[in-house]
């Protein structure tokens, strides 16, 4: 076969593999998994606070070291649930309240307490717990007026769960439960009322 006839022959081929290529459909990028598929994540108001001052009233401690045995474990509708993955709040010249609330569950669970997500910016948070192993089964102690973002942020419904998507100046006992399916998406979200006194 001379060159001139091999040449003709590939010019001849090439349509049919340019047509070949481009009717290939491309594959989608393949997303990173969730490492919230399947989790549980309660969200709870940091304990009592005084008039004045960065941490708690004696009554906020009390809570906060009650804690230690309401979360250890949880219970929902009859199910037992072993916390593996404590968060709060990061500490401000303001408030350190959210990490003393959990540190009594912190020791005697012996779950290390990550305190690196400022309550200003939920969705480091939420990014956080999407991209980074933690366990299925997590807690957060988060300031009130900052968990509608939170909650939004991990993508329930604020409106829903809480009364005119709001937590309420005075509301120390409610625990937030939200629950995510196979692709990380919250398929059940409810208030709970904590029992009083706290166990």
């Amino acid at each position: 076969m001379t060159f001139t006839s091999s040449f003709t022959r590939i010019r001849c081929l090439l349509p049919a593999i340019l047509l070949t290529v481009c009717a290939s459909p491309l594959l989608p990028a393949q997303e990173a998994p969730s490492h919230l598929a399947n989790a549980t994540v309660l969200v709870i108001r940091h304990a009592e606070k005084p008039a004045k001052g960065a941490t708690l009233t004696a009554e906020g401690t009390a809570r906060a070291e009650k804690y230690a045995h309401y979360f250890s474990p949880f219970l929902a509708d009859g199910t037992s649930i072993t916390l593996n993955a404590l968060y709060a709040g990061a500490d401000s010249a303001e408030s350190v309240r959210p990490r003393l609330t959990l540190e009594p569950l912190s020791r005697a669970t012996g779950l290390v307490l990550n305190t690196q997500f400022s309550t200003g910016d939920p969705e480091k948070l939420a990014q956080a717990l999407v991209a980074e192993p933690h366990g299925d089964h997590v807690l957060i102690a988060w300031r009130h007026k900052k968990i509608p973002a939170l909650l939004n942020a991990l993508g329930a419904d604020s409106a829903h769960l809480l009364p005119d998507g709001t937590w309420p100046d005075a509301v120390y006992d409610w625990v937030i439960f939200l629950h995510f399916n196979a692709a990380g998406r919250v398929d059940q979200q409810r208030l709970i009322h904590e029992p009083t006194p706290l166990p």
